[in-house]
């Protein structure tokens, strides 16, 4: 067994059965995707074909899964934590299969991503069971990130912080938005990510969109630019950091609200630390901003977990009222937007220590102002 990740042990499972106990579920029904991933270590590939891991609340799971994946399967850590992997032909019903695996189960659980087709099928195939989602029985164990998970996302950071560090090197006047962002995407997977999951680059005007992505704007001198970058690691956890860019210089107007900006998010991560809520870390960016009088320019949550994938709980926003605990991990990344414009965000990942905050996310929140003397 490798570092402290409890996934071929069992230990996962385990506290997932006992978490469906708890939860008066008789079975999880875990397609492909990040619970699955979770549990077994398996990222098996979502196909039109059902794979489906059956997790009893009592007794052993199974894993259902076409015949031609079954090798894919068995070779993978499935193999380790002793799942038999029950392969089904092209003409088997492997719904009626899921069924038969699963025959007392009166309520189940199935994966939030699971795709609506696959919920019917297993309505109809098991028409006296009661579903539920899985996500509010499996959201505590996948919130609270152990020593291992902290380790990759750590790595995650360094990752794409390095990428960052580079991108003053890319933004000249005269390049489009699409071809910086094409050069990021190439130092995101150098920088020994396996897949690039978005890239934001937004310049000027554009800069006011917060999911803007790129387009075949043309940078000048005086734009702010956003970056928003992020993708996934080998380790299978993702990075996701932002940082604000200038061509040259930035107009008075920006550089007055940024440095509202800095403080709103130097405080909201000094504010995290165990027992507070996440929607009083909102609180500490949104007061912040709104008494700078921006307060209807910040137009989203101020963060979001992230871990197998890149959006996932805890969500840092008004109206949670969930205390943090040590080993939750999660953005931290208000902005202010003026439309027609420009807009500015500032993004680290943080994770909950025992008594603070440590961010994974090192790069300067300054505004770094790219030398724009020389036009392309």
């Amino acid at each position: 067994m490798t570092a402290v990740d409890h996934v071929t042990d069992g230990r996962r499972l385990a506290a997932a059965q006992a978490a469906a106990r708890e939860a008066g579920v008789d079975a999880l029904l875990i397609t492909p995707g990040p619970d699955l991933a979770y549990l077994t270590g398996y990222h098996a590939i979502a196909l039109e074909r059902l794979t489906c891991l059956i997790v009893p609340a009592e007794g052993d799971p199974v894993l259902v899964a076409p015949g031609l994946e079954v090798p894919a399967a068995k070779a993978s850590p499935l193999g380790a934590l002793g799942i038999p992997v029950n392969g089904w032909a092209e003409t088997d019903d492997p719904y009626a299969l899921v069924a038969t695996l699963a025959p007392d189960a009166s309520t189940v659980a199935l994966a939030d991503s699971m795709v609506a087709s696959t919920v019917l099928r297993l309505r109809d195939a098991m028409p006296s069971a009661h579903q539920r989602l899985a996500g509010p029985v499996l959201r505590e164990l996948r919130m609270i990130k152990s020593k291992g998970e902290i380790d990759h996302l750590r790595r995650a950071g360094r990752a794409i912080d390095s990428v960052h560090e580079q991108v003053p090197d890319l933004l000249r006047p005269g390049r489009t938005e699409r071809e910086i962002g094409d050069d990021i995407a190439e130092a995101i997977i150098a920088a020994g990510h396996v897949s690039v999951d978005f890239v934001i680059v937004a310049s000027g005007p554009n800069g006011a969109s917060p999911h803007h992505e790129v387009s075949d704007r043309r940078l000048t001198v005086g734009d702010p630019v956003v970056v928003d970058i992020g993708g996934t690691m080998p380790s299978r956890y993702c990075s996701d950091s932002t940082r604000m860019y200038a061509l040259g210089h930035a107009p008075d107007e920006f550089l007055q609200y940024y440095g509202v900006l800095q403080e709103a998010q130097r405080r909201a991560v000094e504010s995290v630390r165990p027992g507070v809520t996440a929607e009083s870390v909102d609180a500490v960016a949104r007061t912040t901003i709104t008494e700078a009088g921006y307060g209807d320019r910040f137009v989203h949550r101020t963060g979001h977990g992230i871990g197998l994938q890149t959006h996932e709980e805890p969500y840092i926003v008004e109206g949670n009222s969930e205390p943090l605990k040590a080993g939750m991990v999660f953005s931290v990344e208000p902005g202010i937007y003026l439309p027609g414009r420009h807009g500015a965000r500032i993004e680290d990942i943080v994770v909950v220590t025992g008594d603070g905050a440590e961010s994974l996310n090192n790069t300067t929140h300054d505004l770094v102002v790219v030398d724009a003397a020389f036009s392309s």
